[in-house]
């Protein structure tokens, strides 16, 4: 008898297992995944193709650049000289498709709290259809991760303030000779010359 007993309770639980085990699937596999919802949260920043961009400007506090497309890229400020194509494309890439996945409005008094009020670069964008986009790039995050910036900021109206990949810094805070396409070449060093 307690030989019978031992078994109906184990098929009781084996049984309970199977139900609960069931409903835990179920409920998972109902879950959208997490990965999805984060990536459709992320906007793009602007609506336009790298090869749409037919002139833009970038300033910094230390320099500003002027950049057009005739066919090549050329330098146009401040010297006339060709552009590096890997600079200018990959600061292009990040403009055509570069997202942000939050965004938080603040009151255009809270500028300088973001870094948006002196900022650490401004890109205007003049596209061959004529349209001008403005991006600007505030301070990082605390954890250095993303830089705050405003697309397109609207003048003494609430601010839209929006989290971009910490890559535009690189792209555009760039000594004047990486933007350049003929750069010097490193001077052969003297090779010493044995003295008699």
């Amino acid at each position: 008898m307690p030989f019978m007993k031992f078994q109906r309770t184990s098929l009781i639980l084996v049984f309970a297992a199977l139900v609960l085990g069931g409903y835990v699937y179920y409920t998972e596999s109902q879950k959208p995944p997490q990965v999805d919802e984060a990536k459709s949260d992320e906007k793009p920043l602007f609506n336009f193709k790298e090869q749409d961009v037919q002139a833009f400007t970038v300033q910094t506090p230390k320099q500003t650049v002027v950049f057009e497309k005739s066919p090549n890229w050329t330098m146009k400020k401040p010297e006339v000289a060709p552009a590096d194509e890997s600079s200018i494309a990959f600061l292009l890439s990040l403009l055509a498709s570069g997202k942000s996945d939050r965004a938080f409005t603040i009151p255009a008094s809270r500028k300088s709290e973001f870094g948006v009020d002196q900022s650490s670069a401004i890109v205007d964008i003049k596209l061959a259809n004529q349209q001008t986009h403005r991006l600007v790039i505030g301070k990082p995050n605390f954890n250095r991760n993303f830089l705050y910036a405003l697309v397109d900021p609207p003048a003494n109206q609430d601010l839209s303030v929006l989290l971009i990949p910490i890559n535009f810094q690189n792209a555009v805070d760039r000594p004047l000779i990486e933007w350049k396409r003929d750069k010097p070449k490193p001077s052969p060093s003297a090779s010493p010359t044995a003295s008699p």
